[in-house]
């Protein structure tokens, strides 16, 4: 959210503007003939549509299941879950106070004589909190959280102008601002609407109160339509962080006016009127044609959201120059622009992707952010195909580099998730606050609407993407009711058994998802072996299901050592570990007493990676595996020292010391440590 790529959205201060009064537009039904949802209406009711609503998509091969349909009980995720709305949620309601961020909107109103405080994009901080609300209230009421969201979306509302503008930055002085090609770029107005509708359309799904939707459909089909556009009498429009783009394509979703969906084309289409140097259109990941885009490049998290909104067009619209784009942008990102922990964004300076095979650990800026943007991707990309190797990059992204972001006790936020750290030099690495908070409120919303990720439906059966402790209590694209309840203690032990529940016997087909890691995994259907498990496939099981059919499933969890390519230089000689979907991690306070960890090497002499000792421990990181192997820590000496020495001067292998790995997701969860993800190996 920088202007300058040198600087990092945690550097951009904001610039203060005046307070002015403005009037607010009374709350009316905006919703036409062509409304696809909506209680009264002939679409699909608001309970009942998911994460995105797909069910009208003609592009969609796979449907989302609403929140509220699968309930996950206590396990790996439950915890997290429980966590996230008991704690994580109302405190970070809190630090919005706390920060100014309502007082940005109650000043205008005349209700705070507070100044304009925080960044350009600081009215999407309350939005995504609004969302993670939204997504919250799906699982469950909760009466106190939702009396306090209504009292600060009325806050919110008043102060729209009755052309429909809403932004509590572009006022006063700064009216003149708006919308101007510059401030298009750098302003965010664009940005925080886009998280407004978002937020609008994921509360109005949990309560069907259409009072913030209705809003964002005032700035929208009052504001936008009337004057931006691509015709001769309309201004041009450049996202500048693209966010919009899937919003408007989701409010089209919901309410079928199709100009939002022609708006998002283009926007995604880019307008040559407003003219942008080409480092612009590297950075900003907008301003030209989508489906020029051959390399993932630029700011990390607009890249992500740019990709979300270039999938979700083609669901919608179906228009194969922009399936060919979004392959090869995909096929960049896991060939050579991804990191292990499903991470993206290589540099701090521009928060950026960098080049190909760019990869670096310790300086490695994978924010938040853009775990979750890459998340987001790969779920719109496996409803367009039902592919699995989507599936196994969100479950890759959604186990390390999303769930590091937060810490185990709900408090406390990484923005930026390193593969290496040596707090040494002063770092941070987790805060409860950042002056830009994209990074909290987006991880509670994702933990909020998990419960949505799990499955899908298809014309002619049920996707089982995600495992845990959770039951599923929806119905098949006929109408059939359908319960599936997981019992498993996943992610710890492969196994899991899944009971299927038709309401009357039924004949489809049951995808089981084999994930791409796991080898010789071992499935059953009522006692009786099913051969045909390939990793990173779905296992099409199609019968008669009646109630009571039982699936047990065995995935292969042995420890796996990893290697990258190695033009990815920083990995050079190095490995990681992983378990399951888990990747694994060395802190220092795990190690033996005086190692210091950038000393030791893994021992990988014995061949394979049978040589790693499991233990679980309940006590540690709210219950966690601790891998154990053998490894050597190397001795200290003036010459081995040097910076550098003869080649072929072999260094001692030293004393060997027992390496003791935990889950990445848990680091950083005690005291200030040196971590790494990827060790040495011990030469032969």
């Amino acid at each position: 959210m920088t202007k300058k790529t040198k600087l990092t959205r945690r550097e951009f201060v904001g610039r203060a503007v005046s307070a002015a009064a403005v009037s607010a537009v009374p709350a009316r039904s905006l919703f036409g003939a062509s409304w696809r949802g909506g209680a009264g209406s002939p679409g699909a009711d608001w309970k009942e549509e998911g994460v995105l609503f797909l069910d009208k998509s003609p592009y969609a091969k796979l449907h989302n299941i609403p929140v509220h349909a699968v309930t996950i009980a206590a396990g790996f995720w439950g915890a997290r879950r429980e966590t996230n709305v008991e704690k994580s949620i109302p405190s970070m309601e809190k630090l919005l106070e706390a920060n100014g961020r309502m007082n940005n909107f109650l000043r205008l109103a005349g209700k705070s004589d507070a100044a304009q405080h925080g960044p350009v994009y600081s009215d999407s901080d309350v939005y995504k909190w609004t969302e993670a609300v939204g997504f919250a209230l799906q699982s469950g009421d909760r009466p106190e959280l939702r009396a306090e969201t209504d009292a600060i979306i009325k806050e919110v509302v008043a102060v729209q102008e009755p052309s429909g503008y809403l932004n509590t930055y572009y006022v006063g002085d700064k009216a003149k601002d708006r919308m101007l090609p510059d401030v298009q770029r750098w302003g965010h107005e664009l940005y925080n609407i886009g998280h407004m509708i978002q937020g609008a359309v994921a509360y109005y799904r949990a309560t069907g109160d259409r009072t913030l939707l209705d809003a964002g459909i005032r700035f929208v089909d009052g504001f936008l339509l009337p004057n931006f556009g691509p015709g001769a009498d309309k201004k041009p429009i450049l996202s500048g962080h693209p966010e919009i783009e899937m919003a408007l394509i989701e409010l089209y979703r919901t309410t079928g006016d199709k100009r939002h969906l022609d708006l998002a084309g283009y926007i995604l289409q880019g307008d040559e009127r407003i003219k942008l140097p080409p480092h612009g259109y590297v950075y900003h990941f907008c301003g030209i044609p989508f489906t020029t885009r051959t390399h993932l490049e630029g700011h990390a998290v607009r890249a992500m959201y740019a990709c979300c909104g270039a999938t979700d067009y083609y669901l919608e619209t179906g228009d194969q120059t922009y399936l060919k784009a979004l392959n090869v942008l995909w096929g960049d990102l896991v060939a050579a622009q991804m990191y292990v922990t499903g991470g993206v964004g290589a540099r701090s300076s521009g928060e950026a992707f960098g080049d190909s095979y760019e990869l670096p650990n310790f300086t490695a800026y994978g924010e938040s952010c853009a775990a979750i943007g890459n998340m987001m991707w790969n779920w719109r990309l496996l409803a367009a195909s039902g592919d699995a190797k989507y599936a196994d990059v969100i479950e890759r992204a959604l186990y390390n580099g999303i769930n590091s972001g937060m810490s185990l006790d709900g408090t406390m936020y990484c923005y930026r998730n390193p593969l290496g750290f040596d707090p040494s030099g002063g770092d941070q690495i987790r805060n409860p606050w950042y002056d830009t908070t994209c990074c909290p409120p987006n991880l509670e919303r994702t933990f909020a609407s998990l419960p949505g990720y799990f499955y899908s439906t298809s014309k002619d059966g049920l996707y089982v993407h995600l495992y845990d402790n959770s039951q599923l209590d929806w119905h098949l694209e006929d109408g059939t009711g359908l319960k599936v309840a997981q019992k498993t203690n996943y992610p710890w032990d492969g196994a899991t058994e899944i009971t299927v529940t038709p309401a009357k016997p039924a004949e489809f087909t049951f995808y089981l998802r084999v994930p791409g890691w796991s080898d010789g995994t071992q499935v059953s259907l009522n006692g009786k072996a099913v051969s045909g498990a390939t990793p990173g496939q779905y296992l099409a099981l199609r019968r008669q299901w009646a109630a009571g059919d039982v699936i047990r499933v065995k995935f292969g969890m042995t420890p796996e050592v990893i290697e990258a390519n190695p033009r990815v230089v920083d990995d050079y000689g190095r490995v990681a570990v992983q378990r399951g979907p888990l990747v694994y991690c060395l802190e220092q306070l795990d190690q033996p007493d005086g190692v210091q960890l950038f000393d030791v090497s893994l021992d990988l002499r014995q061949k394979g990676s049978s040589a790693f000792h499991e233990e679980f421990h309940k006590d540690l990181l709210g219950g966690i595996v601790v891998l154990k192997h053998t490894g050597a820590v190397g001795e200290k000496s003036n010459s081995l020292g040097a910076l550098y020495r003869p080649y072929g001067a072999e260094a001692s292998k030293g004393r060997q010391v027992e390496l003791n790995f935990i889950p990445y997701y848990a680091w950083a969860n005690r005291a200030g440590t040196p971590m790494q993800v990827w060790t040495p190996v011990l030469k032969a």
